[in-house]
């Protein structure tokens, strides 16, 4: 790897943020949807299995109709706030589905690769983890392309498994809102907000065991 791409993937890196606010309204184009979602299909995953699939949505109604959904659960998770978290809380936009244009769900088929997958059979959950990194590949390249992502967990899983015909087996992990935005916020949300401060690496580093 070079110094300049290594010097690229650490800027990605820093620069990615979980967008609610900076959607500019326009539509992510054909193009670079198809090369935001080519890397995410370039994951790596347990057994070679791939286990996701995407759902792209942009149809209005039902963009507006899971929007509407995830407001009643915003309300919810507010109401059971502490007064003093429930006023950080208030001022934090957790979603931008109606103004990216573009919601895409992504899918775990747990099935996929048949029963005997190679590499999981002791850790069973390392089929979702790969779903899991294909999302960050996928986010990863779309800030690449200057598109935001956020991703929406304010849902029940029955609804939206409703809301998009999935078939039996195919589990619902993600709603994310991918649009071109006005600008990345510097600093994280949650931060800027007074939810919660990241944490300084030398906390998050064990050497040879974890209570040492």
């Amino acid at each position: 790897m070079t110094a300049g791409v290594q010097g690229d993937i650490y800027e990605v890196i820093r620069r990615r943020r979980d967008v609610r606010a900076e959607f500019t309204g326009e539509l992510v184009e054909d193009a670079v949807l198809l090369r935001i979602l080519d890397a995410a299909h370039r994951a790596p995953s347990v057994g070679n299995s791939q286990p996701w699939d995407f759902v792209v949505v942009r149809a209005r109604a039902t963009l507006e109709k899971f929007a509407a959904h995830v407001a009643d659960k915003r309300i919810e998770f507010r109401d059971a706030l502490p007064p003093e978290r429930a006023r950080t809380f208030a001022p934090i936009k957790i979603e931008g589905i109606a103004e990216s244009g573009t919601g895409i769900v992504v899918t775990h088929d747990d099935g996929r690769g048949g029963p005997q997958i190679l590499g999981r059979a002791t850790v069973p959950e390392t089929g979702l983890y790969s779903t899991i990194l294909a999302i960050q590949n996928l986010w990863l390249a779309a800030t690449a392309e200057g598109i935001g992502v956020g991703w929406v967990s304010f849902y029940d899983a029955p609804f939206l498994t409703d809301l998009i015909d999935l078939p039996p087996g195919i589990t619902p992990v993600a709603w994310l809102c991918v649009g071109p935005v006005h600008e990345f916020q510097e600093i994280p949300d949650l931060e800027r907000f007074g939810w919660r401060s990241r944490r300084p690496l030398t906390e998050a580093i064990h050497w040879e065991s974890y209570r040492r």
